[in-house]
């Protein structure tokens, strides 16, 4: 859908009796076929009819009358496009498109002084069929388009468009192209994506995706398997550090796992036998685990010796069996 400045109408020959500005003016003329005096042809038959009346009833919403098209022109610039009117209702007589307008004092009396003689609509069109879809907005101008009872800014056979500086570094071109330009750098980055996207990919430098994820779990495997390998290694290899220092003497037992986490890779292994080498003996040796229990004899009370006497029990072999216990 695209929005066309498109037709035009005489206000100063369509001022009421009184003097007042029209109540009621033609925005559109009769069709089918809608020419412009600068050539340009638009479809306005019943379909669009219906179309442009249907989508103004949608909206619910008054359309405004501007000074110059500001709304399209200067509104998006942040520029001021106050209203000189507003469209309040949509009237189709004899094929032609007339519209009720509440009028503000300013305009109103530009048009009765003829300081703007005539009324140009902004409307949407379908560019293939160019039929006419929706009624946009209208502005107060002095260079017509259509010689009608309603207005329109007449539109140069090869306007400039302003284009998006974002879509412009997209494409590589400074904030000055032109649309055509901007048309030719498209069109060359369509060609070059078609030339990529029709090149034959090289067998030497791609695999089937079912052979890559293949290699790709063997590989994370194989490397998990030696992480786990240099893992157990160290942990081994740690322990008999820890042995060592300990039976020298150079660690106590209560200070074994402080080391232990200390030596979690290979570099606090290696210092951990710097430390060892240079630290002095802190204990002898323990050898508590080689030596034996000592027996001990256990003598009878009293009592336990007169129960022996009366079960007739060897009293050395009773005192035996409470020294085992």
């Amino acid at each position: 859908m695209k929005t066309q400045l498109a037709l035009n109408t005489d206000l100063s020959a369509a001022l009421t009796d009184n003097g007042l500005a029209p109540e009621w003016v033609e925005l559109i003329p009769a069709g089918p076929a809608v020419i412009g005096r600068d050539g340009r042809q638009w479809l306005f038959d019943e379909a669009a009819q219906q179309l442009v009346q249907s989508s103004f009833a949608a909206r619910n919403i008054d359309l405004p009358i501007d000074w110059e098209h500001a709304t399209q022109h200067r509104a998006p610039q942040g520029g001021e496009a106050p209203a000189g009117g507003w469209i309040k209702r949509l009237e189709i007589r004899d094929g032609a498109l007339w519209g009720e307008v509440d009028w503000t004092p300013r305009a109103s009396v530009q048009v009765l002084n003829r300081e703007y003689r005539f009324l140009s609509p902004v409307f949407d069109f379908d560019p293939e069929t160019g039929r006419i879809a929706r009624l946009v907005s209208a502005g107060l101008t002095n260079k017509p388009n259509f010689l009608l009872t309603a207005l329109n800014q007449e539109t140069p056979e090869n306007p400039h468009v302003k284009l998006s500086a974002a879509l412009l570094a997209l494409l590589g071109l400074p904030e000055t192209a032109t649309e055509d330009q901007a048309l030719a750098a498209a069109t060359q980055l369509k060609a070059t994506a078609q030339a990529a996207n029709a090149e034959q990919p090289s067998l030497e430098r791609f695999v089937p995706r079912a052979d890559y994820d293949t290699l790709l779990t063997r590989a994370t495997n194989a490397e998990q398997a030696l992480a786990t390998h240099k893992k157990a290694e160290h942990d081994k290899a740690v322990d008999a550090a820890l042995t060592a220092a300990s039976q020298a003497g150079k660690i106590t037992p209560a200070t074994i796992e402080y080391h232990r986490a200390s030596c979690c890779d290979q570099a606090g292994l290696e210092r951990f036998d710097a430390f060892v080498a240079a630290a002095p003996v802190v204990g002898d040796p323990s050898d508590l685990g080689d030596r034996k229990a000592i027996k001990k004899a256990t003598a009878l009370n009293a009592e336990e010796q007169a129960m022996c006497l009366q079960l007739g029990v060897d009293p050395a072999d009773y005192a035996k069996t409470l020294s085992e216990a």
